[in-house]
């Protein structure tokens, strides 16, 4: 008969659930991962899966009760790590999302919206379809992998341990998040800059005859302009995002202190 001590079993629920807590917060926060697509059994599923492969490779944790109160702070500081690894990078999607809508409010797209499983809420149907091409860029330079990569080399700089994350790496993540308003107005100056043109012609054109249906005119005229303008900016759009992600990548390394 097998027989097992309670700090037997005490040091195998550190040497698992302590990983898993900050596996399981990135995979709930990170993109592609976080996407409400994906049924919650598959997510709980997947970091588990991670953590049986990184848990082995760590070193010995720290002989603390999971059930006292270092035991909780340290479960608790896990899952503040994970989150703040995958909001580094959700940015970048966050960033893309408000050029969308930023392009579809001046091209008069502003009410056609659709509902976004990853937000639980409407968004413009521009701001979608830009996230749709950033995830598929992601996709593509296997940036989910080079996620995956980093979260497991987080746990040699940042091993499990009670100490708090330093106040400079919530000041960078709160200027990391500045760059959803300034990413979001650079990927749609080409769009913006056209129909605010557009929008000057078109009061000029008011002025000069005013017989005319502003609204008859306006309308197609900026929407087909945005569309023309949009299917001209997308290759452009790689080198940008490409360097997007890397900035996400390189904040992550920075979280860990790396």
């Amino acid at each position: 008969m097998i027989s097992i001590s309670s700090a037997q079993l005490n040091a195998l629920l550190v040497a698992f659930v302590w990983p898993l807590a900050r596996i399981l917060a990135f995979v709930m926060s990170a993109p592609v991962f976080s996407n409400r697509g994906l049924p919650l059994r598959m997510r709980v599923a997947l970091a588990i899966m991670i953590t049986l492969i990184v848990a082995p490779t760590l070193g010995p944790p720290p002989q603390i009760d999971p059930g006292s109160l270092n035991g909780l702070l340290i479960l608790a500081q896990q899952i503040v790590i994970g989150l703040a690894l995958g909001f580094a990078v959700r940015i970048v999607f966050v960033a893309v999302e408000m050029a969308g809508d930023l392009a579809g409010l001046q091209m008069g797209l502003g009410y056609a919206t659709f509902f976004d499983p990853q937000s639980a809420g409407q968004i413009p149907v521009v701001g979608q379809f830009l996230g749709l091409v950033a995830t598929l860029a992601f996709l593509a330079m296997d940036g989910h992998l080079q996620m995956v990569y980093l979260l497991s080399r987080s746990f040699s700089t940042l091993p499990l341990s009670a100490a708090p994350l330093e106040a400079p790496t919530y000041l960078m993540l709160a200027h990391w998040g500045t760059e959803i308003f300034r990413a979001g107005v650079l990927l749609a100056m080409p769009l913006l800059a056209a129909l605010l043109i557009a929008n000057l012609a078109l009061g000029v054109l008011t002025r000069a005859a005013p017989q005319l249906n502003l609204f008859a005119v306006g309308f197609p005229l900026t929407l087909a302009l945005g569309l023309i303008m949009l299917s001209l900016a997308l290759p452009f759009f790689s080198p940008t995002l490409e360097r997007l992600f890397e900035d996400g990548f390189a904040t992550m390394l920075r979280i860990t202190g790396r």
